[in-house]
């Protein structure tokens, strides 16, 4: 099947980075576009969709809003549209429930006539402009945008023994149904693991765990740095300088600043506390929690029909850890998937240690002509720090992304209080 049409720009994914770029160009004049999903239908982290989850950003950091305040795909139109802004206002949330920002990307691609699911691009290629073969068709473009997002990992020592009774925290609803009085292991310390380790033992007595053990190679169960200052990491303006820095400094800013993107709400882990209390000292539940910070898990075995975890503690390294469970729960984080439908191209795409290497507007640098490009989303943490993996800088990216089709340049926001630079020209200075 052939699609005479060719578009200004196709997407290749359609998760919240894309269906943000889908969004902004509806309605666009003069700049035809197409989003395939080979999913057959929308879904996000619907695996680990725990009860009463809540986001850790902002409200307006949907789709759209921090673009285009006025854009009928923001968060305040979906509530309107579904006749329960004020309900929302009314029930006073402190965050978002990750539930319902779900139902609303979900919203904002089924209300979008350009967003495709069901068809999976097999192959870019480039003759003059880029040809995209999908199991369905072929269709051309002058650009193409990559957001095929991050894919659920788990340490060497786990990946043989996956299944039902060790899954990844992304199967974590529908794999963790039947597990009153077993012994559950949580491995990661970070807000999936303390999410799934509330959830465990926060259940009703008849369908809870008999032990319930977390396990973290940090310090601590620590808390994400969500102070003004610090959130100043997810403005445009700090992308933009981090970008500029060199790798060394790049590499170690992510190791050190971490605990902005990867740690744990205060409020869960003061709820995973109060808990704990309460079945200790109150229920005389003295069993059920066992907490293990700054252990690494170093192997895996099977034993007598259960799992047996040896740990490593850096501060006794003489003395070896172990934690028996029937079920391992592994909250050990995603990461980026290679992009192989650009196998046809591949060599002429420059690289940065892992990544693909990009300039300013997130175009992959290549031999083609400046006027063709390949838009890489939520695929460049090494050179656009921890906000490049995070919802912050969504619609900004976007927008970017959308100047560079449109060989125009939006404002960007008032620089940040903070002088990041040590001596800024005017041509380097940005907003």
């Amino acid at each position: 099947m052939s699609d005479e049409q060719h578009y200004e720009c196709v997407g290749i994914g359609v998760g919240p980075a894309n269906l943000s770029l889908a969004s902004l160009l509806h309605g666009c004049p003069g700049l035809p576009n197409l989003f395939l999903e080979k999913r057959e239908v929308f879904s996000w982290h619907d695996g680990q969709q725990i009860p009463d989850a809540t986001l850790q950003v902002s409200i307006f950091k949907d789709l759209v809003s921090l673009s285009d305040p006025t854009s009928p795909f923001s968060f305040l139109s979906y509530l309107k549209e579904k006749g329960r802004i004020y309900h929302f206002i009314n029930a006073q949330f402190s965050a978002v429930p990750r539930q319902e920002f779900r139902n609303y990307l979900e919203w904002a691609s089924r209300r979008n006539q350009n967003v495709v699911f069901g068809e999976e691009v097999v192959s870019v290629d480039f003759d003059g402009t880029f040809v995209l073969r999908t199991n369905r068709r072929t269709v051309t473009a002058n650009n193409v945008s990559i957001g095929i997002g991050r894919r659920a990992w788990v340490p060497a020592v786990a990946r043989d023994h996956l299944g039902l009774t060790q899954f990844h925290v992304s199967d974590f609803v529908p794999l963790s149904r039947d597990l009153a009085g077993k012994r559950v292991c949580v491995v990661g310390g970070g807000q999936s693991g303390a999410e799934a380790f509330l959830d465990l033992i926060s259940r009703p007595s008849a369908e809870r765990p008999r032990r319930v053990s977390w396990v973290s190679r940090r310090h601590n169960f620590c808390p994400i740095d969500d102070s003004p200052f610090t959130n100043d990491f997810y403005m445009p303006g700090y992308s933009d300088y981090f970008s500029r820095l060199d790798q060394g400094t790049r590499e170690s800013l992510n190791r050190e600043h971490v605990l902005t993107s990867d740690g744990i709400s205060e409020s869960t882990l003061r709820e995973i506390y109060q808990r704990i209390y309460a079945e200790r000292f109150i229920h005389g539940n003295t069993d059920l929690v066992s907490l293990y910070p700054n252990r690494n898990v170093i192997e895996v075995s099977a034993s007598d029909n259960a799992w047996s975890l040896k740990l490593y503690n850096s501060n006794h390294p003489a003395v070896p850890g172990q934690v028996d469970a029937d079920v391992v729960v592994w909250a050990t984080g995603f990461r980026t998937v290679a992009p192989d439908f650009l196998a046809p191209i591949a060599d002429r795409l420059e690289r940065e240690g892992d990544e693909y290497r990009i300039d300013s507007d997130f175009a992959v640098r290549w031999d083609g002509p400046s006027n063709r490009s390949i838009f890489l989303q939520n695929a460049a943490l090494q050179q656009r720090g921890l906000a490049d993996k995070n919802l912050s800088l969504l619609a900004w990216r976007s927008q970017r992304i959308i100047d560079r089709v449109r060989c125009v340049r939006s404002d960007d926001p008032v620089p940040s209080f903070i002088e990041w630079s040590a001596k800024l020209s005017p041509d380097e200075r940005v907003g």
